[in-house]
Formats: structure tokens, sequence, C-alpha cells
């Protein structure tokens, strides 16, 4: 499969030049989806190694025929704990393409989209954990509430979750086209389509643990990258994007920069650039879905 037919990779080249490639380094793509960003680290590799993580069982479709290329089939969670099993210590530099692909967005038996009416499922990985429908069937109303707002500062949550309460009393929510149905008459009037997609967020956001899963993979970042190794990761909403900020810039998720005794910044990363990256006008004109697409990157320091 071509890699362009699954996910045109976003912000390619600025990402692959952002790494600061060493053709003798090691790498981690944690994101490897249809292995756009890799197939290009892979380009500028000579004696280097470039590990792929993806949790997502069709990835699996997309690995080259590389030798200097090993795929994980686990979320980037696992980071350091895979790279201990391939005996790996520290690695030259690290690529977060975070989000969902356009292929899991365009495959509508997936649930991740809108605009198809698909079994409410949302799972990057859909062999385990717990659906979307599953949540929204059996978790209290004021849970709902919480996840609508939290992760998609949905206006009205508490109003759309009692909706669905009250909804599932007569029959389960099994579609995406149920749901949107069942809660289009609340958005804000011209508002609809960013409604939806912020409900959708929301639920995608806890099915897939994403937040948490970012969290574990930034303080491992942190871990396993030497000295000067480089930190790319590029986000597509503000709540991931805040957190990879404010840990870049403090090492924690906090403003506040922690500091020892003496006042000295403790800090893993130094930050390259005082703004997000993003697409260029062309860029998002090839590629609409790179609109809101914003890419930091950091310096592991000594």
């Amino acid at each position: 499969m071509e890699h362009g037919a699954y996910h045109i990779p976003v912000l390619l080249h600025d990402a692959i030049d952002a790494l600061r490639i060493d053709p003798n380094g090691v790498y981690a793509d944690v994101t490897f989806g249809g292995g756009g960003h890799s197939a290009e680290i892979l380009k500028r590799l000579e004696n280097g190694k470039l590990f792929g993580f993806d949790q997502d069982p069709a990835a699996k479709a997309n690995i080259p025929g590389d030798e200097q290329f090993t795929f994980v089939a686990q979320n980037f969670r696992h980071l350091k704990n895979a790279l201990l099993l391939y005996r790996v210590k520290k690695l030259d530099g690290i690529l977060a393409d975070l989000g969902v692909s356009s292929r899991q967005f365009d495959d509508a038996s997936r649930g991740f989209s809108i605009r198809s009416d698909a079994a409410l499922d949302m799972r990057m990985n859909p062999l385990v954990g717990t659906s979307a429908a599953q949540i929204l069937n059996n978790w209290e109303e004021s849970d709902i509430s919480a996840i609508l707002r939290e992760f998609g500062e949905v206006e009205r949550a508490r109003i759309v979750a009692k909706r669905i309460c009250e909804a599932r009393e007569i029959e389960p929510i099994k579609t995406t086209g149920e749901l949107s149905d069942l809660i289009r008459s609340l958005a804000p009037r011209g508002k609809e389509h960013k409604f939806l997609a912020q409900v959708f967020q929301a639920l995608r956001i806890q099915v897939n643990d994403e937040l948490e899963a970012l969290s574990d993979l930034l303080h491992q970042c942190a871990e396993v990258l030497k000295p000067g190794g480089r930190l790319v990761v590029i986000s597509y909403h503000s709540l991931e994007d805040r957190m990879v900020k404010n840990f870049m810039r403090s090492g924690t998720f906090g403003v506040e920069v922690q500091r020892d005794f003496f006042g000295n910044a403790q800090r893993p990363f130094k930050p390259l650039s005082s703004k997000a990256i993003v697409p260029t006008e062309e860029e998002i004109a090839t590629n609409p879905r790179s609109r809101s697409a914003k890419m930091r990157i950091a310096e592991r320091l000594p």
C-alpha cells in the first residue's frame, strides 16, 4: 500500500528536519500509521535504526521491507519497556504525530467520523478496551458529562449527557448516526459540525486513554533520549498541545518550572521554538486535515 493512500503525513519535511538525523543514530516514530514519516527517516539513515510503534493492527500492512526498521505493535506508552526488550538504552530522536490518521477517519467501521453511520467503537486497537457505545450505554450520567466537558470542551455537557441517558433507557445507542441525530439539536446554532466533532473527540480521548498515554510518553521521552536528542511532537487539539508545550518548557504539565535548592531549573528539555510550527496555506490546501496541526520541538538537556 502506498503511504499516501493511508495517510498524508503532516508537516513531513519540517518534522524530519527538526529531528536533525544522524545517519548512524537510533530513532523512534511512535505513531507509525501509514509509515510516511518513517519512510523519510529511513531515507536519511545509513547504519542507523528506526523503531516504529503502532497499536492499530491495520498499520502492520505498511511495514517497510527494510532491515533497519523494527515494528513494535504497541501503544507508545510502552516505549521504554519495548526499547529495553530490544536492548536499546538511548535514542537520538523521537517523533510523535498524535491523533487519528486519515485512514482511520475514512474507515467508517471504526466509528471515528461524524460523516458516516457506523458502530460506535472509536478504539485505536479494536481488539482491546472499552468502546464508545459501552461508555454511553453503561456509564453514569455525571461521568459522561465530565468526559464531554473535560476532553471535548462541549457546551452544555450536562444537558447532552442527560439526553443520552434518557435515550438509552428506551433503546441502546449503537451507531455514530444515532448519536449524532440524538444530540444535534443541542448544538449552538450554526455550529452543529463543531459541536458533534467535540463530542466525538471527547469520547475518542476517553476510549483510548489518550491524555494519560501522552503523559506516559512524555515522561519516558525524558528518560530514553540522549543529551542533545530531539523530541518532535505534532498535536491536533488544545489539550494535547498544552501538555506538550508545558512539558517541554517546565518538565511538568503545569506552567511553573521546578527548581532545585540553588534555584537552578530542573527540566529535561529545552524548547527550540517559542511558538508552535503550523502548516503553510499550501499544505492545508493539499491536506485540509492538517489545518489544526501544531508542531513543537525540544532538545534533551545534559
